[in-house]
């Protein structure tokens, strides 16, 4: 359970902004995605329910600890949560905290919190884009991560491996990564494309797959076990219904992948 390692692990918070489940478990049986098929728990992606169809909202719930949820009935557990009476979700396996959110949970644990953002809602470049980054010690964000860039994962990685490098190796580290190869436009990891794809959307999802390793080796380099949590915040529609994009009700939309792991 999560609540077991804080303290004593380094925690990642991954989220890959805009990704399918269908596009995901489809790459993952095809064999499109060894990387991320070598973490998963049982090689394979939990399917579950996001509660919120667009960025901002999505991640003001997860830094709540609400989380993606199974699709059956519930309540369903969480792994954190913050204390308030009357939660149906809060369980024994729960890290109730005393905070209005998990990064200020993680620093009153005497962790150093670190937020490397990719989409617009992170960005720092005015107040909207300032108010979820504002929450961490450190937060960082620069054309190079955004959603126009082809090699927008490779820069920041580039930059989580500075500041872990500057972290003292005593410190426990929280580190949130929003990674916007996915969100739209996605053409360019598509060969020949135009137009943004589920094709494309599925080509983008193979360029985040390609840099996992990097991304491993620099969370496990402070001789620290490190636990994570990958899941996207929604998903995006590329026609179904007549709908393209998402902050609408669909499936596709809701349904997202999810995974906790160990590194």
């Amino acid at each position: 359970m999560l609540k077991d390692v804080v303290g004593t692990h380094d925690m990642l918070f991954m989220t890959l902004d805009t990704l399918r489940y269908d596009v995901a478990a489809r790459l993952l049986d095809e064999g499109r995605t060894p990387n991320l098929a070598a973490l998963l728990p049982g090689n394979r992606w939990e399917k579950r329910h996001s509660p919120a169809t667009f960025t901002y909202a999505a991640h003001h719930a997860f830094f709540a600890g609400f989380l993606p949820t199974p699709p059956g009935p519930g309540p369903h557990p969480r792994p954190f949560a913050a204390r308030f009476p009357g939660s149906e979700s809060t369980v024994d396996g729960t890290w109730v905290f005393d905070a209005p959110d998990i990064v200020t949970a993680f620093a009153d644990a005497g962790y150093r919190t670190v937020c490397l953002g990719g989409v617009g809602f992170f960005n720092l470049r005015s107040p909207l884009g300032r108010v979820l980054p504002s929450l961490f010690h450190e937060a960082y964000w620069e054309p190079a991560y955004g959603v126009t860039e082809k090699h927008c994962l490779e820069a920041q990685l580039a930059r989580l491996e500075a500041a872990l490098a500057a972290t003292p190796p005593a410190l426990p580290v929280f580190v949130f990564l929003n990674v916007a190869a996915l969100h739209q436009p996605n053409r360019h990891y598509l060969e020949g494309a135009d137009a943004d794809s589920i094709e494309s959307h599925a080509a983008a999802l193979e360029y985040v797959d390609r840099q996992i390793p990097r991304l491993v080796t620099a969370m496990t380099s402070r001789n620290r076990p490190c636990a994570a949590i990958v899941c996207s915040d929604h998903g995006t529609a590329y026609g179904e219904d007549g709908l393209t994009g998402h902050r609408v009700a669909h499936e596709v939309v809701w349904t997202v992948p999810y995974a906790e792991m160990m590194l």
